[in-house]
Protein backbone atom coordinates (compact mmCIF):
# COMPACT_ATOMS: atom_id res chain seq x y z
CA UNK A 1 0.00 0.00 0.00
CA UNK A 2 1.23 3.67 -1.03
CA UNK A 3 1.86 6.36 1.56
CA UNK A 4 -1.43 7.96 0.62
CA UNK A 5 -4.13 5.79 -0.69
CA UNK A 6 -6.26 6.22 1.82
CA UNK A 7 -6.58 9.59 0.54
CA UNK A 8 -6.54 8.81 -3.11
CA UNK A 9 -9.84 9.03 -5.21
CA UNK A 10 -12.19 6.26 -5.88
CA UNK A 11 -12.74 4.22 -8.31
CA UNK A 12 -9.11 3.99 -9.20
CA UNK A 13 -8.65 3.74 -13.09
CA UNK A 14 -5.69 1.72 -14.16
CA UNK A 15 -4.47 0.02 -17.14
CA UNK A 16 -7.29 -1.64 -18.01
CA UNK A 17 -9.73 1.56 -17.74
CA UNK A 18 -7.32 3.31 -20.14
CA UNK A 19 -7.56 0.67 -22.63
CA UNK A 20 -11.18 0.69 -22.75
CA UNK A 21 -11.06 4.30 -23.41
CA UNK A 22 -8.50 4.91 -25.85
CA UNK A 23 -8.50 0.94 -27.63
CA UNK A 24 -12.02 -0.32 -27.42
CA UNK A 25 -13.49 3.58 -27.55
CA UNK A 26 -15.96 3.58 -24.55
CA UNK A 27 -16.52 7.15 -24.63
CA UNK A 28 -19.17 9.71 -24.42
CA UNK A 29 -21.01 10.53 -27.92
CA UNK A 30 -20.20 13.73 -29.66
CA UNK A 31 -22.13 16.98 -29.97
CA UNK A 32 -23.46 17.40 -33.00
CA UNK A 33 -21.18 21.03 -33.48
CA UNK A 34 -18.17 19.14 -32.47
CA UNK A 35 -16.17 20.18 -35.24
CA UNK A 36 -17.14 24.10 -34.44
CA UNK A 37 -16.09 23.55 -30.81
CA UNK A 38 -12.83 22.09 -31.43
CA UNK A 39 -11.82 24.60 -32.85
CA UNK A 40 -12.41 27.43 -30.33
CA UNK A 41 -8.97 28.23 -28.21
CA UNK A 42 -8.69 31.00 -26.30
CA UNK A 43 -7.13 34.35 -27.16
CA UNK A 44 -4.20 35.82 -26.71
CA UNK A 45 -3.08 39.28 -25.29
CA UNK A 46 -0.15 41.42 -24.75
CA UNK A 47 0.52 43.27 -21.43
CA UNK A 48 0.84 40.40 -19.10
CA UNK A 49 4.36 41.12 -18.19
CA UNK A 50 4.01 44.36 -17.85
CA UNK A 51 0.89 44.12 -15.65
CA UNK A 52 3.36 41.92 -13.28
CA UNK A 53 6.55 43.78 -13.22
CA UNK A 54 4.37 47.16 -12.36
CA UNK A 55 4.08 45.37 -8.85
CA UNK A 56 -0.23 46.28 -8.14
CA UNK A 57 -2.11 43.07 -7.32
CA UNK A 58 -3.35 41.42 -10.34
CA UNK A 59 -3.44 38.23 -11.72
CA UNK A 60 -2.54 36.54 -15.42
CA UNK A 61 -3.58 33.42 -16.72
CA UNK A 62 -0.04 31.82 -18.37
CA UNK A 63 -2.29 28.77 -19.56
CA UNK A 64 -3.98 25.68 -18.37
CA UNK A 65 -3.16 25.71 -14.37
CA UNK A 66 -0.89 27.88 -14.90
CA UNK A 67 -1.27 31.60 -13.12
CA UNK A 68 0.85 34.32 -12.58
CA UNK A 69 -0.13 36.14 -9.14
CA UNK A 70 0.87 39.43 -7.49
CA UNK A 71 0.16 39.61 -3.94
CA UNK A 72 1.67 41.51 -1.39
CA UNK A 73 4.31 42.56 -3.53
CA UNK A 74 5.64 38.59 -4.06
CA UNK A 75 5.28 37.32 -7.58
CA UNK A 76 3.60 33.38 -7.26
CA UNK A 77 3.33 31.46 -10.20
CA UNK A 78 0.86 28.27 -10.11
CA UNK A 79 1.86 24.72 -10.92
CA UNK A 80 4.16 26.45 -14.02
CA UNK A 81 4.21 24.80 -17.52
CA UNK A 82 5.96 26.55 -20.12
CA UNK A 83 7.05 23.84 -22.12
CA UNK A 84 5.72 23.16 -26.11
CA UNK A 85 5.16 19.67 -25.16
CA UNK A 86 3.76 17.75 -22.46
CA UNK A 87 6.84 14.82 -22.14
CA UNK A 88 7.45 15.50 -25.43
CA UNK A 89 4.50 14.33 -26.71
CA UNK A 90 1.34 16.57 -26.58
CA UNK A 91 1.71 19.81 -27.47
CA UNK A 92 0.70 22.95 -26.28
CA UNK A 93 -2.35 24.47 -28.69
CA UNK A 94 -2.06 28.42 -27.51
CA UNK A 95 1.51 29.53 -26.04
CA UNK A 96 1.95 31.10 -23.15
CA UNK A 97 0.26 34.26 -22.06
CA UNK A 98 3.94 35.35 -21.32
CA UNK A 99 7.04 34.20 -22.15
CA UNK A 100 9.33 32.62 -19.54
CA UNK A 101 11.96 34.85 -20.63
CA UNK A 102 9.67 38.24 -20.07
CA UNK A 103 8.71 37.07 -16.87
CA UNK A 104 9.74 39.22 -13.51
CA UNK A 105 11.54 37.66 -10.92
CA UNK A 106 9.60 34.97 -9.74
CA UNK A 107 9.03 34.61 -5.33
CA UNK A 108 6.81 31.82 -4.75
CA UNK A 109 6.00 28.64 -6.54
CA UNK A 110 3.13 26.65 -5.71
CA UNK A 111 3.04 22.92 -7.25
CA UNK A 112 -0.21 21.19 -6.35
CA UNK A 113 0.63 17.62 -7.36
CA UNK A 114 3.20 15.48 -9.55
CA UNK A 115 0.90 14.67 -12.83
CA UNK A 116 2.89 16.03 -15.58
CA UNK A 117 0.37 18.83 -16.85
CA UNK A 118 1.02 20.37 -13.40
CA UNK A 119 4.73 19.44 -12.17
CA UNK A 120 6.58 20.04 -15.19
CA UNK A 121 10.42 19.25 -14.32
CA UNK A 122 11.81 21.08 -17.52
CA UNK A 123 10.03 24.15 -16.86
CA UNK A 124 10.99 23.92 -12.99
CA UNK A 125 14.82 23.50 -13.91
CA UNK A 126 14.49 26.79 -15.53
CA UNK A 127 13.04 28.52 -12.50
CA UNK A 128 15.03 30.16 -9.99
CA UNK A 129 17.13 28.92 -7.23
CA UNK A 130 16.18 31.56 -5.28
CA UNK A 131 12.22 31.45 -4.96
CA UNK A 132 10.44 29.36 -2.47
CA UNK A 133 8.99 26.26 -3.61
CA UNK A 134 5.61 25.02 -1.65
CA UNK A 135 4.82 21.80 -2.69
CA UNK A 136 2.51 18.85 -1.16
CA UNK A 137 3.87 15.92 1.34
CA UNK A 138 6.75 13.33 -0.67
CA UNK A 139 7.26 16.07 -3.90
CA UNK A 140 10.24 18.18 -2.48
CA UNK A 141 12.79 15.50 -3.62
CA UNK A 142 11.73 16.01 -7.14
CA UNK A 143 12.10 19.91 -7.52
CA UNK A 144 15.55 20.30 -7.58
CA UNK A 145 16.25 23.28 -6.04
CA UNK A 146 17.15 24.77 -2.59
CA UNK A 147 14.45 26.50 -0.91
CA UNK A 148 11.31 23.55 -0.95
CA UNK A 149 8.62 23.59 1.77
CA UNK A 150 6.02 20.35 1.84
CA UNK A 151 2.92 20.60 3.18
CA UNK A 152 0.04 18.38 4.69
CA UNK A 153 -3.63 19.26 4.13
CA UNK A 154 -4.05 21.71 6.40
CA UNK A 155 -0.83 22.94 6.85
CA UNK A 156 0.34 26.69 6.39
CA UNK A 157 3.64 28.13 5.66
CA UNK A 158 3.98 32.10 5.75
CA UNK A 159 6.19 34.35 3.44
CA UNK A 160 6.59 37.89 3.97
CA UNK A 161 3.05 39.10 4.35
CA UNK A 162 1.00 35.83 2.66
CA UNK A 163 -0.04 32.37 4.65
CA UNK A 164 -0.63 29.60 2.22
CA UNK A 165 -2.03 26.54 3.24
CA UNK A 166 -2.63 23.17 1.39
CA UNK A 167 -5.92 22.15 0.81
CA UNK A 168 -7.38 18.45 0.11
CA UNK A 169 -8.77 17.77 -3.19
CA UNK A 170 -9.76 14.32 -4.99
CA UNK A 171 -7.34 13.44 -6.63
CA UNK A 172 -4.30 10.93 -6.42
CA UNK A 173 -0.75 11.20 -7.66
CA UNK A 174 1.60 9.07 -9.83
CA UNK A 175 4.80 9.78 -12.03
CA UNK A 176 5.58 5.88 -12.49
CA UNK A 177 3.34 3.54 -12.50
CA UNK A 178 5.03 1.87 -9.20
CA UNK A 179 4.75 5.32 -7.37
CA UNK A 180 1.19 5.54 -7.77
CA UNK A 181 0.01 7.87 -4.60
CA UNK A 182 3.37 7.69 -3.03
CA UNK A 183 3.28 11.37 -2.49
CA UNK A 184 0.20 13.89 -2.22
CA UNK A 185 -1.93 16.47 -4.03
CA UNK A 186 -4.05 19.34 -2.69
CA UNK A 187 -4.93 22.76 -3.48
CA UNK A 188 -3.49 26.19 -2.35
CA UNK A 189 -5.39 29.04 -0.36
CA UNK A 190 -3.34 32.13 -0.52
CA UNK A 191 -4.29 34.84 1.57
CA UNK A 192 -2.71 38.24 1.95
CA UNK A 193 -3.58 41.96 2.06
CA UNK A 194 -5.16 42.45 -0.46
CA UNK A 195 -7.53 39.17 -0.31
CA UNK A 196 -7.61 35.58 -0.58
CA UNK A 197 -6.98 33.34 -3.67
CA UNK A 198 -7.86 29.57 -4.40
CA UNK A 199 -5.99 27.58 -6.39
CA UNK A 200 -7.69 24.06 -6.73
CA UNK A 201 -5.21 21.63 -8.60
CA UNK A 202 -6.76 18.73 -10.33
CA UNK A 203 -9.87 18.01 -7.83
CA UNK A 204 -13.21 15.49 -9.00
CA UNK A 205 -16.67 17.10 -7.39
CA UNK A 206 -16.69 16.41 -3.54
CA UNK A 207 -17.69 17.92 -0.24
CA UNK A 208 -13.85 19.59 0.38
CA UNK A 209 -15.32 22.24 -1.35
CA UNK A 210 -17.59 23.34 1.37
CA UNK A 211 -15.25 22.07 3.95
CA UNK A 212 -12.60 24.41 2.02
CA UNK A 213 -15.05 27.45 2.14
CA UNK A 214 -15.95 26.97 5.95
CA UNK A 215 -12.38 26.87 7.10
CA UNK A 216 -10.67 29.44 5.17
CA UNK A 217 -14.10 32.06 4.85
CA UNK A 218 -13.70 35.05 2.54
CA UNK A 219 -12.30 33.45 -1.03
CA UNK A 220 -12.01 36.51 -3.48
CA UNK A 221 -10.40 34.39 -6.70
CA UNK A 222 -11.23 31.07 -7.00
CA UNK A 223 -9.28 29.42 -9.78
CA UNK A 224 -11.24 25.85 -10.69
CA UNK A 225 -10.78 23.54 -13.97
CA UNK A 226 -13.58 23.40 -16.50
CA UNK A 227 -11.72 21.33 -18.69
CA UNK A 228 -10.08 17.39 -19.11
CA UNK A 229 -13.42 16.02 -18.10
CA UNK A 230 -14.68 13.32 -20.89
CA UNK A 231 -15.22 10.65 -20.93
CA UNK A 232 -17.05 11.19 -17.68
CA UNK A 233 -17.04 7.14 -16.86
CA UNK A 234 -13.32 7.30 -16.35
CA UNK A 235 -12.66 11.37 -15.51
CA UNK A 236 -15.75 12.07 -12.83
CA UNK A 237 -13.66 10.31 -10.19
CA UNK A 238 -10.68 12.88 -10.77
CA UNK A 239 -11.68 15.81 -13.05
CA UNK A 240 -15.12 18.03 -12.60
CA UNK A 241 -16.67 19.34 -15.64
CA UNK A 242 -18.10 22.66 -16.24
CA UNK A 243 -21.46 22.03 -13.54
CA UNK A 244 -19.18 20.61 -10.89
CA UNK A 245 -16.64 23.53 -11.51
CA UNK A 246 -19.97 25.73 -10.89
CA UNK A 247 -20.97 23.87 -7.73
CA UNK A 248 -17.18 24.04 -6.52
CA UNK A 249 -17.37 27.48 -6.58
CA UNK A 250 -20.86 28.09 -4.98
CA UNK A 251 -19.98 25.70 -2.42
CA UNK A 252 -16.50 27.59 -1.42
CA UNK A 253 -18.64 30.84 -1.13
CA UNK A 254 -16.03 32.57 -3.47
CA UNK A 255 -16.24 36.22 -4.90
CA UNK A 256 -15.43 35.73 -8.40
CA UNK A 257 -14.70 32.26 -10.45
CA UNK A 258 -11.36 31.81 -12.45
CA UNK A 259 -11.42 28.91 -14.95
CA UNK A 260 -9.03 27.61 -16.08
CA UNK A 261 -7.62 23.84 -17.15
CA UNK A 262 -8.98 24.27 -20.66
CA UNK A 263 -7.74 25.16 -24.12
CA UNK A 264 -4.31 24.66 -23.58
CA UNK A 265 -3.04 21.08 -23.80
CA UNK A 266 -6.24 18.57 -25.41
CA UNK A 267 -5.63 15.17 -22.96
CA UNK A 268 -9.55 14.62 -23.11
CA UNK A 269 -12.17 13.61 -25.68
CA UNK A 270 -14.46 16.87 -25.33
CA UNK A 271 -13.72 19.55 -27.84
CA UNK A 272 -11.77 22.00 -26.90
CA UNK A 273 -14.01 24.63 -26.65
CA UNK A 274 -16.88 23.47 -25.45
CA UNK A 275 -15.58 23.82 -21.48
CA UNK A 276 -15.74 27.50 -22.10
CA UNK A 277 -19.68 27.58 -23.78
CA UNK A 278 -20.84 24.96 -21.30
CA UNK A 279 -19.45 27.46 -18.36
CA UNK A 280 -20.80 30.17 -19.89
CA UNK A 281 -24.54 29.24 -20.29
CA UNK A 282 -24.48 27.70 -17.03
CA UNK A 283 -23.43 31.00 -15.39
CA UNK A 284 -26.14 32.59 -17.36
CA UNK A 285 -28.90 29.98 -16.27
CA UNK A 286 -28.30 30.30 -12.62
CA UNK A 287 -28.15 34.44 -13.04
CA UNK A 288 -24.92 35.14 -11.99
CA UNK A 289 -23.22 38.59 -12.66
CA UNK A 290 -21.06 38.26 -15.32
CA UNK A 291 -18.52 40.31 -13.93
CA UNK A 292 -17.80 37.68 -11.37
CA UNK A 293 -17.04 34.91 -14.41
CA UNK A 294 -13.66 35.70 -15.18
CA UNK A 295 -12.97 33.67 -18.41
CA UNK A 296 -9.70 34.78 -19.23
CA UNK A 297 -7.43 35.35 -22.23
CA UNK A 298 -3.88 33.40 -21.65
CA UNK A 299 -2.21 37.18 -21.20
CA UNK A 300 -4.44 38.66 -19.94
CA UNK A 301 -4.70 40.55 -16.68
CA UNK A 302 -7.11 41.44 -14.20
CA UNK A 303 -6.50 43.17 -10.65
CA UNK A 304 -6.83 41.64 -7.64
CA UNK A 305 -8.42 43.98 -5.67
Amino acid sequence: MSRFDDRATQPVRGPSDMLAWKLLRRRDPKPGNYAELDKIRPGIRDGGAAALAAGEPCAVWIGHATWALRLAGKLLVTDPVWSTKLSGVVRRLVPPGVALADMPPIDVVLVTHDHRDHMDLPTLAKLPDAAIYVVPLGNGPRIKHANVVELDWWQSHRIGELDITLVPARHWSMREPWNRNATLWGGYVVRGPEGTAYHSGDTAWGDHFADIGQRCPGIDWAMLPIGAYSPRWFMASQHVDPDEALRGFLALGARNLLAMHWGTFKLTDEPTGEPRERILALWAERGLDPARLWLLDVGESRALV
